[in-house]
Protein backbone atom coordinates (compact mmCIF):
# COMPACT_ATOMS: atom_id res chain seq x y z
CA UNK A 1 0.00 0.00 0.00
CA UNK A 2 1.61 3.24 -1.21
CA UNK A 3 -1.13 5.68 -0.23
CA UNK A 4 -3.96 5.64 2.29
CA UNK A 5 -6.67 8.23 1.73
CA UNK A 6 -9.94 6.42 1.02
CA UNK A 7 -11.55 3.13 2.05
CA UNK A 8 -10.65 1.56 -1.31
CA UNK A 9 -6.95 1.89 -0.42
CA UNK A 10 -7.25 -0.62 2.43
CA UNK A 11 -8.38 -3.44 0.13
CA UNK A 12 -10.90 -6.08 1.26
CA UNK A 13 -12.51 -4.66 4.37
CA UNK A 14 -13.03 -8.01 6.09
CA UNK A 15 -9.29 -8.71 5.93
CA UNK A 16 -8.46 -5.26 7.27
CA UNK A 17 -10.86 -5.76 10.17
CA UNK A 18 -9.41 -9.17 10.98
CA UNK A 19 -5.95 -7.64 10.97
CA UNK A 20 -7.13 -4.86 13.29
CA UNK A 21 -8.37 -7.33 15.89
CA UNK A 22 -5.18 -9.40 15.53
CA UNK A 23 -3.09 -6.31 16.27
CA UNK A 24 -5.36 -5.32 19.14
CA UNK A 25 -4.64 -8.69 20.74
CA UNK A 26 -0.88 -8.26 20.30
CA UNK A 27 0.17 -4.68 19.53
CA UNK A 28 3.87 -5.52 19.29
CA UNK A 29 3.62 -8.60 17.08
CA UNK A 30 5.00 -6.81 14.02
CA UNK A 31 7.61 -4.69 15.78
CA UNK A 32 10.33 -6.06 13.52
CA UNK A 33 8.81 -4.36 10.47
CA UNK A 34 9.72 -0.86 11.62
CA UNK A 35 13.27 -1.50 12.77
CA UNK A 36 15.57 1.26 11.41
CA UNK A 37 12.59 2.87 9.65
CA UNK A 38 11.35 6.42 10.25
CA UNK A 39 7.87 7.90 10.12
CA UNK A 40 7.56 11.65 9.56
CA UNK A 41 4.29 13.16 10.80
CA UNK A 42 3.58 16.58 9.29
CA UNK A 43 0.96 18.79 10.92
CA UNK A 44 -0.44 21.89 9.27
CA UNK A 45 -3.16 21.91 11.95
CA UNK A 46 -3.60 21.13 15.64
CA UNK A 47 -4.04 17.58 16.84
CA UNK A 48 -4.41 15.51 19.99
CA UNK A 49 -5.74 11.99 19.22
CA UNK A 50 -4.18 11.81 15.75
CA UNK A 51 -0.76 12.88 16.99
CA UNK A 52 -0.72 10.56 19.99
CA UNK A 53 -2.32 7.52 18.37
CA UNK A 54 -0.21 7.67 15.21
CA UNK A 55 3.02 8.08 17.11
CA UNK A 56 2.09 5.23 19.46
CA UNK A 57 1.19 2.97 16.54
CA UNK A 58 4.51 3.68 14.83
CA UNK A 59 6.42 2.98 18.05
CA UNK A 60 4.52 -0.29 18.52
CA UNK A 61 5.79 -1.27 15.08
CA UNK A 62 9.39 -0.44 16.04
CA UNK A 63 9.70 2.83 14.09
CA UNK A 64 11.52 6.04 14.81
CA UNK A 65 9.20 9.06 14.66
CA UNK A 66 9.79 12.67 13.60
CA UNK A 67 7.00 15.18 14.25
CA UNK A 68 6.96 18.47 12.35
CA UNK A 69 4.53 21.27 13.24
CA UNK A 70 4.65 23.36 10.10
CA UNK A 71 3.12 26.45 11.69
CA UNK A 72 5.19 26.31 14.87
CA UNK A 73 8.58 24.76 14.18
CA UNK A 74 9.41 25.37 10.53
CA UNK A 75 9.62 28.09 7.91
CA UNK A 76 6.24 29.30 6.77
CA UNK A 77 5.42 27.39 3.60
CA UNK A 78 3.95 28.63 0.35
CA UNK A 79 1.62 26.11 -1.29
CA UNK A 80 0.63 27.90 -4.52
CA UNK A 81 2.52 27.90 -7.80
CA UNK A 82 3.26 31.18 -9.53
CA UNK A 83 3.26 33.26 -6.36
CA UNK A 84 5.91 35.98 -5.96
CA UNK A 85 7.27 35.04 -2.55
CA UNK A 86 7.88 38.51 -1.16
CA UNK A 87 5.70 38.04 1.92
CA UNK A 88 6.14 36.11 5.17
CA UNK A 89 6.50 32.67 3.56
CA UNK A 90 10.16 31.76 3.19
CA UNK A 91 10.00 28.33 1.59
CA UNK A 92 7.87 26.65 -1.04
CA UNK A 93 6.21 23.33 -0.37
CA UNK A 94 7.63 21.99 -3.64
CA UNK A 95 11.17 22.23 -2.25
CA UNK A 96 10.22 21.33 1.32
CA UNK A 97 8.41 18.10 0.39
CA UNK A 98 11.31 16.28 -1.33
CA UNK A 99 13.62 17.44 1.48
CA UNK A 100 11.28 15.89 4.03
CA UNK A 101 11.28 12.71 1.99
CA UNK A 102 15.06 12.49 2.34
CA UNK A 103 14.76 11.99 6.09
CA UNK A 104 12.08 9.31 6.40
CA UNK A 105 10.50 6.15 5.01
CA UNK A 106 6.81 6.99 5.47
CA UNK A 107 4.93 10.29 5.67
CA UNK A 108 1.66 11.13 7.43
CA UNK A 109 0.04 14.45 6.50
CA UNK A 110 -2.60 16.48 8.35
CA UNK A 111 -3.97 19.50 6.48
CA UNK A 112 -7.48 20.88 6.94
CA UNK A 113 -9.82 22.52 4.47
CA UNK A 114 -9.60 26.28 4.06
CA UNK A 115 -13.41 26.38 3.60
CA UNK A 116 -13.23 29.26 1.15
CA UNK A 117 -12.49 27.54 -2.17
CA UNK A 118 -14.39 24.27 -2.60
CA UNK A 119 -12.58 23.29 -5.77
CA UNK A 120 -9.17 23.75 -4.11
CA UNK A 121 -10.19 21.81 -0.99
CA UNK A 122 -11.84 18.91 -2.81
CA UNK A 123 -8.85 18.58 -5.13
CA UNK A 124 -6.80 17.77 -1.99
CA UNK A 125 -4.13 20.14 -3.28
CA UNK A 126 -1.71 19.91 -0.33
CA UNK A 127 -1.98 16.13 0.15
CA UNK A 128 -1.58 15.44 -3.56
CA UNK A 129 1.67 17.40 -3.64
CA UNK A 130 3.09 15.15 -0.93
CA UNK A 131 1.99 12.05 -2.83
CA UNK A 132 3.53 13.35 -6.04
CA UNK A 133 6.80 14.89 -4.85
CA UNK A 134 7.91 13.19 -1.62
CA UNK A 135 9.00 9.89 -3.13
CA UNK A 136 7.57 8.14 -0.05
CA UNK A 137 4.36 6.30 0.84
CA UNK A 138 1.88 8.85 2.20
CA UNK A 139 -1.15 8.42 4.45
CA UNK A 140 -3.81 10.92 5.45
CA UNK A 141 -4.00 12.02 9.09
CA UNK A 142 -7.08 14.11 8.13
CA UNK A 143 -7.17 16.22 5.02
CA UNK A 144 -9.43 18.83 3.46
CA UNK A 145 -12.09 16.22 2.68
CA UNK A 146 -11.37 12.93 4.48
CA UNK A 147 -10.26 11.43 7.80
CA UNK A 148 -9.84 7.70 7.02
CA UNK A 149 -7.94 6.74 10.19
CA UNK A 150 -10.89 8.00 12.24
CA UNK A 151 -13.49 6.22 10.11
CA UNK A 152 -11.52 2.96 10.28
CA UNK A 153 -11.41 3.26 14.08
CA UNK A 154 -15.14 4.04 14.11
CA UNK A 155 -15.86 0.84 12.21
CA UNK A 156 -13.71 -1.20 14.59
CA UNK A 157 -15.68 0.29 17.49
CA UNK A 158 -19.03 -0.52 15.91
CA UNK A 159 -17.97 -4.12 15.21
CA UNK A 160 -16.84 -4.53 18.82
CA UNK A 161 -20.09 -3.17 20.24
CA UNK A 162 -22.70 -4.42 17.78
CA UNK A 163 -24.02 -7.38 19.76
CA UNK A 164 -24.02 -5.37 22.97
CA UNK A 165 -25.95 -2.59 21.24
CA UNK A 166 -29.04 -4.66 20.53
CA UNK A 167 -32.08 -3.72 22.60
CA UNK A 168 -34.88 -6.07 23.55
CA UNK A 169 -35.42 -9.03 21.27
CA UNK A 170 -32.99 -10.55 18.83
CA UNK A 171 -30.63 -8.19 16.96
CA UNK A 172 -31.17 -7.37 13.31
CA UNK A 173 -28.90 -8.83 10.66
CA UNK A 174 -26.88 -5.61 10.58
CA UNK A 175 -26.80 -2.49 12.74
CA UNK A 176 -28.63 0.69 11.94
CA UNK A 177 -26.04 3.48 12.05
CA UNK A 178 -27.09 7.12 11.96
CA UNK A 179 -24.77 9.99 11.09
CA UNK A 180 -26.40 13.11 12.46
CA UNK A 181 -25.46 16.75 11.96
CA UNK A 182 -25.36 18.79 15.16
CA UNK A 183 -24.92 22.54 15.72
CA UNK A 184 -21.57 24.22 16.32
CA UNK A 185 -20.28 27.73 16.95
CA UNK A 186 -17.56 27.49 14.28
CA UNK A 187 -17.48 26.46 10.65
CA UNK A 188 -16.00 22.95 10.50
CA UNK A 189 -14.87 20.87 7.50
CA UNK A 190 -16.69 17.83 6.15
CA UNK A 191 -13.73 15.45 6.44
CA UNK A 192 -15.02 13.31 9.34
CA UNK A 193 -18.60 12.90 8.07
CA UNK A 194 -17.32 12.29 4.52
CA UNK A 195 -15.06 9.45 5.62
CA UNK A 196 -17.57 8.03 8.08
CA UNK A 197 -20.19 7.81 5.33
CA UNK A 198 -17.68 6.34 2.87
CA UNK A 199 -16.52 3.61 5.28
CA UNK A 200 -20.03 2.75 6.49
CA UNK A 201 -21.13 2.38 2.87
CA UNK A 202 -18.33 -0.15 2.40
CA UNK A 203 -19.28 -2.02 5.58
CA UNK A 204 -22.26 -4.23 6.33
CA UNK A 205 -24.41 -1.62 8.07
CA UNK A 206 -27.69 0.20 7.42
CA UNK A 207 -26.54 3.82 7.12
CA UNK A 208 -28.84 6.82 7.51
CA UNK A 209 -27.59 10.40 7.25
CA UNK A 210 -29.68 13.16 8.81
CA UNK A 211 -29.12 16.90 8.60
CA UNK A 212 -30.93 20.15 7.85
CA UNK A 213 -31.81 20.79 4.24
CA UNK A 214 -28.94 22.42 2.37
CA UNK A 215 -26.26 20.48 4.28
CA UNK A 216 -26.07 17.59 1.81
CA UNK A 217 -22.66 15.91 1.71
CA UNK A 218 -20.94 15.30 -1.60
CA UNK A 219 -22.65 12.40 -3.42
CA UNK A 220 -19.34 10.54 -3.79
CA UNK A 221 -19.36 10.04 -0.01
CA UNK A 222 -23.11 9.66 0.57
CA UNK A 223 -23.16 6.63 -1.73
CA UNK A 224 -26.11 4.35 -1.03
CA UNK A 225 -26.94 5.86 2.37
CA UNK A 226 -30.50 6.99 3.02
CA UNK A 227 -30.78 10.73 3.65
CA UNK A 228 -33.49 11.70 6.14
CA UNK A 229 -34.20 15.35 6.98
CA UNK A 230 -36.44 14.44 9.95
CA UNK A 231 -33.96 13.76 12.77
CA UNK A 232 -36.46 11.91 14.95
CA UNK A 233 -37.45 9.62 12.11
CA UNK A 234 -33.77 8.94 11.39
CA UNK A 235 -33.05 8.06 15.03
CA UNK A 236 -35.91 5.59 15.37
CA UNK A 237 -34.55 2.10 16.01
CA UNK A 238 -30.92 3.19 15.59
CA UNK A 239 -28.18 1.07 17.17
CA UNK A 240 -25.44 3.70 16.82
CA UNK A 241 -25.68 7.49 16.72
CA UNK A 242 -22.65 9.28 15.31
CA UNK A 243 -22.95 13.02 15.96
CA UNK A 244 -20.80 15.50 14.06
CA UNK A 245 -21.06 19.06 12.89
CA UNK A 246 -20.02 20.11 9.42
CA UNK A 247 -20.24 23.44 7.65
CA UNK A 248 -22.27 23.80 4.48
CA UNK A 249 -20.69 21.52 1.83
CA UNK A 250 -21.89 23.76 -0.99
CA UNK A 251 -23.44 20.89 -2.93
CA UNK A 252 -26.84 22.50 -3.44
CA UNK A 253 -25.52 26.06 -3.41
CA UNK A 254 -21.78 26.52 -4.10
CA UNK A 255 -21.89 30.07 -2.69
CA UNK A 256 -22.67 28.60 0.75
CA UNK A 257 -19.55 26.42 0.87
CA UNK A 258 -17.86 26.54 4.27
CA UNK A 259 -20.53 28.72 5.83
CA UNK A 260 -22.81 28.18 8.81
CA UNK A 261 -26.28 28.34 7.30
CA UNK A 262 -28.12 26.63 10.16
CA UNK A 263 -27.80 27.10 13.94
CA UNK A 264 -30.80 25.07 15.04
CA UNK A 265 -30.07 23.91 18.61
CA UNK A 266 -32.89 21.36 18.44
CA UNK A 267 -30.40 19.10 16.64
CA UNK A 268 -28.22 18.81 19.78
CA UNK A 269 -28.18 15.15 20.87
CA UNK A 270 -29.75 14.84 24.31
CA UNK A 271 -31.45 12.14 26.38
CA UNK A 272 -34.75 12.61 24.55
CA UNK A 273 -33.01 12.10 21.20
CA UNK A 274 -31.36 8.91 22.43
CA UNK A 275 -34.71 7.61 23.75
CA UNK A 276 -35.87 7.35 20.13
CA UNK A 277 -33.16 4.75 19.41
CA UNK A 278 -32.81 1.01 20.02
CA UNK A 279 -30.82 1.56 23.22
CA UNK A 280 -28.34 3.18 20.86
CA UNK A 281 -24.68 3.82 21.50
CA UNK A 282 -23.40 7.39 21.16
CA UNK A 283 -20.28 8.12 19.09
CA UNK A 284 -18.22 11.21 18.30
CA UNK A 285 -14.67 11.62 17.00
CA UNK A 286 -13.68 14.23 19.64
CA UNK A 287 -12.98 16.96 20.54
CA UNK A 288 -16.62 17.73 21.23
CA UNK A 289 -18.38 20.91 22.31
CA UNK A 290 -20.52 19.74 25.23
CA UNK A 291 -24.13 20.91 25.36
CA UNK A 292 -23.83 22.07 21.77
CA UNK A 293 -23.13 18.83 19.91
CA UNK A 294 -24.20 16.56 22.79
CA UNK A 295 -25.39 17.03 26.34
CA UNK A 296 -23.35 16.02 29.39
CA UNK A 297 -25.72 13.22 30.37
CA UNK A 298 -25.46 11.53 26.96
CA UNK A 299 -21.69 11.69 26.56
CA UNK A 300 -21.19 10.53 30.15
CA UNK A 301 -23.73 7.71 29.92
CA UNK A 302 -22.82 3.99 29.84
CA UNK A 303 -23.86 4.01 26.16
CA UNK A 304 -21.18 6.52 25.20
CA UNK A 305 -18.36 5.01 23.13
CA UNK A 306 -16.22 8.12 22.67
CA UNK A 307 -13.28 6.84 24.73
CA UNK A 308 -13.10 3.30 23.24
CA UNK A 309 -13.50 4.96 19.84
CA UNK A 310 -10.49 7.20 20.51
CA UNK A 311 -8.47 4.23 21.79
CA UNK A 312 -9.12 2.38 18.53
CA UNK A 313 -7.31 5.13 16.64
CA UNK A 314 -4.08 3.41 17.67
CA UNK A 315 -5.33 0.17 16.14
CA UNK A 316 -6.55 1.59 12.83
CA UNK A 317 -3.27 3.43 12.37
CA UNK A 318 -1.25 0.33 13.25
CA UNK A 319 -2.89 -1.60 10.41
CA UNK A 320 -2.19 1.17 7.91
CA UNK A 321 1.46 1.66 8.91
CA UNK A 322 2.04 -2.11 9.02
CA UNK A 323 0.81 -2.50 5.46
CA UNK A 324 2.95 0.38 4.24
CA UNK A 325 6.03 -1.07 5.90
CA UNK A 326 5.33 -4.45 4.29
CA UNK A 327 5.22 -2.77 0.88
CA UNK A 328 8.60 -1.03 1.22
Amino acid sequence: MKTFVNVQDIGPLDKAMAEAFEIKNDRYKYQHLGKNKTLMMIFFNNSLRTRLSTQKAAMNLGMNVIVLDVNAGAWKLETERGVIMDGDKSEHLLEAIPVMGCYCDLIGVRSFAGLTDREYDYAETVLQQFIRYSGRPVFAMETATVHPLQAFADLITIKENWKASAGSGSPAAKPKVVLTWAPHCRALPQAVPNSFAQWMNAADVDLVITHPKGYELDPQFVGNARVEYDQRKAFEGADFIYAKNWSNPGVTNPADYGKITCEDRSWTVDTEHMSWTNNGKFMHCLPVRRNLIVTDDVIESPNSLVIPEAANREISCSVVIKRMLEAL
